[in-house]
C-alpha cells in the first residue's frame, strides 16, 4: 500500500463521523425529483469554508463544486469529475431505524449515502490539494430517479466546470444486497441497461357486456398485445443481446357488464446494446397498431426514451478496480458476469467523457443474500461504508489526475 492509499483512507476514518451524521440527516428528510432544496442546503453547509468554486444550478437544485489542485502540471491541466445523485423515491419508509423518514419518502436507493461519500471524497482531496496536478469537478446531482438530472446538469455546463471539459469521470452506487457488507462489484463496458417507457391506448367501441358483437372491445386486444410483446422479443432479437418489455399496468373499464371504449398499458422496456435502443420503439408500435387494426381498432402508442445503456469504459474501469484492490484487498472485489437491468442517467455523462461506474454492498448483518433490494420500503444500508466510498472517489481522482 503506497503513502497516497493511507493518507485518503486514514482522513477518511478521520472523517466517518462526520460523514455518518450528514447521512443520516439526509435520511431523515428525502426529496424528489430535481427540486431538493433542503438537500442542496445541506450540501453547501458541509462543504462551507473550503477553498472551492460553488455553484448551484438554474434549471435544478444541483451542486457543483471545482476544486483547483496546487501541484506542477503540463498545460493543459488535467480534470476529473466525481458524482454523487441525492434524490429519494417515493416509498413509505419501513425499516423501524432512530432516523427513519417519515414523510411518505424514503432514501431507499442509497443516494443520502452517495452525498455523504462525495461530501468526503471533497473533503479528503481538498486535504491532498497540495499534490493534484489538475481540478476535480463534484457533481452533486438531483433527479437520477426522475426526471432525470444528469442532462439538465450537462446542459449547465457541468462537464466544463472547471473551464475544459473533463478527461474522466466516476460514480459509484451503493446496494443494500447481493453481496457481503463492504464488497465492491462491476464489469467492464456494459453495466447497466436504457430504460424507455412506453404507453399503448387501444381504441374500441364500447357497449354492452352481453353484446360485444355490436361494439368493438379493446380489453382483449390489449391482452393480445400484452402476450405479443413477449413473443417479439424472444423472436425478433437476439437472445445474446437481450430486450425486456414487462407491462406493469393495464386499465380499461369502469364494471363487469360494461365494453369500455379504451384499454391502456404501461409497460417498461429494458435494452443492453445502442442498437436495439434505437429499434424497440418502432418495432412495439408497429406490433401494437397491427394487432388493433387486424381486430378492426387503432391504437396510439406514446414511446419516451429515457436514459441509454450505461457503458464503463475499459481504461478507466479498470483504474478503478486497481485502486479499489490496492486499497481494500483483492477479496473485496467481484467482476460481474452480466450486466444489470436496472438504468443510470449517469449513462449521459459516460457517452461524452470516459467513464466508469462501480457498485458497493452496503448490506448490514449477515443476511446479504436475502436483504431487502434498492427500493424496498425494508432496504437498509450500512453507514460503515462510507469512508470506504469516500477513500475510493478520493484515490481513483487523484490517480486519475497523476496520470
Amino acid at each position: 500500500m503506497t503513502a497516497t492509499d493511507a493518507s485518503s483512507t486514514a482522513i477518511a476514518a478521520r472523517l466517518h463521523p462526520e460523514l455518518q451524521a450528514l447521512r443520516r440527516q439526509i435520511h431523515a428528510d428525502p426529496e424528489l425529483g430535481n427540486d431538493n432544496p433542503r438537500t442542496q442546503a445541506r450540501i453547501l453547509a458541509a462543504l462551507e469554508g473550503l477553498d472551492l468554486e460553488i455553484s448551484t444550478g438554474d434549471a435544478l437544485t444541483s451542486v457543483v463544486a471545482v476544486l483547483h489542485g496546487r501541484a506542477a502540471s503540463s498545460e493543459p491541466r488535467p480534470v476529473v469529475l466525481l458524482r454523487g445523485d441525492m434524490d429519494g423515491l417515493p416509498v413509505v419508509e419501513a425499516t423501524g431505524q432512530e432516523f427513519a423518514a417519515t414523510t411518505g419518502t424514503m432514501h431507499a436507493c442509497g443516494h443520502d449515502m452517495h452525498v455523504a461519500g462525495l461530501v468526503g471524497a471533497v473533503k479528503i482531496l481538498h486535504e491532498l490539494r497540495d499534490q493534484l496536478p489538475g481540478d476535480v469537478v463534484f457533481m452533486f446531482q438531483p433527479g437520477e430517479e426522475g426526471p432525470g438530472g444528469a442532462g439538465p446538469m450537462i446542459a449547465e455546463g457541468v462537464l466544463d466546470a472547471a473551464g475544459r471539459r473533463a478527461d474522466a469521470a466516476y460514480a459509484l452506487h451503493v446496494v443494500s444486497s447481493e453481496h457481503p457488507l463492504g464488497v465492491w462489484s462491476g464489469r467492464p463496458g456494459v453495466l447497466m441497461a436504457a430504460a424507455d417507457q412506453c404507453y399503448i391506448t387501444v381504441r374500441g367501441r364500447g357497449g354492452h357486456g352481453s353484446q360485444p358483437h355490436h361494439a368493438l372491445d379493446p380489453v382483449p386486444v390489449a391482452c393480445e398485445i400484452a402476450i405479443a410483446l413477449q413473443t417479439m422479443v424472444t423472436r425478433q432479437f437476439d437472445a445474446f443481446d437481450p430486450v425486456v418489455v414487462t407491462v406493469g399496468r393495464i386499465a380499461a373499464g369502469s364494471k363487469d357488464n360494461i365494453i369500455p371504449d379504451d384499454a391502456r398499458l404501461d409497460a417498461t422496456v429494458r435494452t443492453f446494446s445502442t442498437a436495439n435502443h434505437q429499434v424497440i420503439g418502432e418495432r412495439i408500435t408497429r406490433l401494437a397498431q397491427g394487432i388493433a387494426q387486424a381486430h378492426g381498432m387503432s391504437a396510439d402508442v406514446e414511446y419516451v426514451t429515457g436514459y441509454p445503456v450505461t457503458v464503463n469504459d475499459e481504461t478507466e474501469y479498470a483504474r478503478v478496480v486497481e485502486a479499489v484492490v490496492d486499497l481494500f484487498g483483492a477479496d473485496r472485489y467481484v467482476e460481474q458476469p452480466f450486466p444489470e437491468a436496472g438504468a443510470e442517467d449517469f449513462s449521459l455523462v459516460a457517452q461524452q467523457v470516459p467513464s466508469a461506474f462501480i457498485f458497493v454492498s452496503a448490506s448490514p448483518g449477515h443476511d446479504w443474500a436475502t436483504a431487502a433490494s434498492n427500493h424496498s420500503p425494508r432496504a437498509l444500508f450500512d453507514d460503515d461504508v462510507l469512508a470506504d466510498c469516500a477513500a475510493l472517489l478520493a484515490e481513483v481522482a487523484l490517480r486519475r489526475l497523476r496520470r
